[in-house]
C-alpha cells in the first residue's frame, strides 16, 4: 500500500499499479457481487464490474424504469437480473446502492439474507454512520465496507469507457471473515475506480454531505446565479452572462484545474485575469467559510441526515422533487444554458 504525507498527515493510497486488475479477479473469482438498485451508482458499477471480468448480478423491481434500463443495459432476467430478493439470496457480496431512504426501507428483507461470511458494500457511509435513525445495524458475522467514488455514476462508467479513473475512498467497518480489506480492494478496483484512499464510515458521510451542500453541488449553483444576476441586472445578455458565469469556467477553466492545478491554470490566463483572481479569492472564502462552518456542523449533528430521511421517506417525494428541478431547468440561467450547448461545433 502506497503512503501519501502531505503536512504530517499520512494516508494509504491503493494503486492500479500495486493491485492491477488480475489480482482483483483473481480475489473476487469465488464471488457473486449483487448489486442492489440500479439508479445512480449501480448502472456504472455493475457494468464496470460486468466488463472487468466479474460475476456479477443485478437486483431490482421488476417491471420498473431502472429494471427495464438494466435490461438495455445486457443484463439478463433469470440469468444476471432478479427480484431484489432473490438477488440477495444469491449474492455473496451485497452491493447496497440503493437510495439512502430506499435502504431504510428495504433493511428487513436485506439483513435476512446477511448470512455468515457475506459481505455488505457501500457506496455511501449514511445508513451505519446514523444508524440510530436508520436501524441499518449489520449482524457480526458478515463483512461490511464501503468504496465511494468521487464522482457520479454516470461519471464513473464514462471515465472507464474511456480508459480513465474515478478515484474513490473506501473503508472496513466490519472484518468478519479476515479478508474485508482485501475484498474491498478488489471491489474499488473492479469498478474501475482510479486510485483508493483510506477513509471511515464517519468521515466519509460527513465530507460527502458536506461536499454536495458545498462546492459540488448546492454552493456552485448559488455563486453561478449570485453572478448570472448581477450580469443580468446590470445590462448584459443572457448569452453573455451565461458565457462568462458557467460555460468558459466548465468548458475551458476547470479542464485545465484537473490537468495541472489551479496554479497551472491562472498561469494561462491572461495577466490581468491572474491579478483579479489573487486579489479577490481570499474574500469569496472569507465570505464563505462561516457559512461552511455551519454546513459542516449542521452535518455532524445529523441534521442534515434526518432532514434527507423526513424528506426523501414521503409518499409525494418525487413529485415535489420534480417541482424544484424544475424550478431550476426553468431558470433564465439554464434555459441560455440550453441553447448555449445545442450551439457547439460538437453538437451540429
Amino acid at each position: 500500500m502506497a503512503k501519501l504525507n502531505f503536512g504530517g498527515v499520512e494516508e494509504n493510497v491503493v494503486t492500479r499499479e500495486e493491485f492491477p486488475l488480475d489480482k482483483a479477479q483473481e480475489v473476487l473469482k469465488d464471488e457473486i457481487v449483487a448489486v442492489i438498485g440500479y439508479g445512480v451508482q449501480g448502472p456504472g458499477q455493475a457494468l464496470n464490474q460486468k466488463d472487468n471480468g466479474i460475476n456479477v448480478i443485478v437486483g431490482q423491481r421488476k417491471n420498473s424504469k431502472s429494471w427495464d434500463k438494466a435490461v438495455a443495459d445486457g443484463f439478463v432476467p433469470g440469468e444476471t437480473l432478479f427480484e431484489i430478493e432473490e438477488a440477495l439470496q444469491k449474492g455473496t457480496i451485497i452491493c447496497y446502492l440503493l437510495s439512502d431512504a430506499a435502504q431504510i426501507e428495504y433493511w428487513p428483507k436485506v439483513k435476512q439474507h446477511l448470512t455468515p461470511g457475506k459481505a455488505l458494500y457501500f457506496s455511501h457511509g449514511f445508513g451505519i454512520t446514523f444508524n440510530e435513525r436508520t436501524g441499518i445495524i449489520p449482524p457480526a458475522e458478515v463483512d461490511v465496507f464501503l468504496v465511494a467514488p468521487k464522482g457520479s455514476g454516470t461519471s464513473l462508467r464514462r471515465m472507464f469507457l474511456q480508459d480513465r479513473g474515478l478515484n474513490s475512498s473506501f473503508a472496513v467497518y466490519q472484518d468478519a471473515t479476515g479478508k474485508a480489506r482485501e475484498r474491498v480492494t478488489a471491489l474499488g478496483i473492479a469498478i474501475g475506480s482510479g486510485y483508493l484512499f483510506e477513509t471511515d464510515f464517519k468521515k466519509e458521510v460527513f465530507s460527502d454531505l458536506a461536499g454536495e451542500r458545498g462546492t459540488l453541488m448546492g454552493a456552485v449553483q448559488g455563486i453561478f446565479a449570485a453572478q448570472y444576476d448581477v450580469l443580468r441586472k446590470n445590462g448584459h445578455s443572457p448569452s453573455e452572462a451565461f458565457n462568462e458565469t458557467v460555460e468558459e469556467l466548465t468548458q475551458s477553466l476547470m479542464p485545465l484545474v484537473a490537468e495541472n492545478g489551479m496554479d497551472w491554470m491562472y498561469a494561462n490566463c491572461s495577466t490581468t485575469a491572474q491579478r483579479g483572481a489573487l486579489d479577490w479569492w481570499k474574500r469569496f472564502r472569507d465570505a464563505t467559510s462561516p457559512l461552511f462552518e455551519e454546513l459542516y456542523e449542521s452535518v455532524a449533528k445529523g441534521d442534515e441526515a434526518q432532514r434527507s430521511i423526513d424528506s426523501n421517506s414521503k409518499h409525494d417525494y418525487r413529485e415535489k422533487l420534480e417541482v424544484e428541478l424544475t424550478e431550476l431547468r426553468e431558470s433564465e440561467m439554464w434555459r441560455a444554458g440550453k441553447t448555449v450547448r445545442s450551439l457547439r461545433p460538437e453538437n451540429n
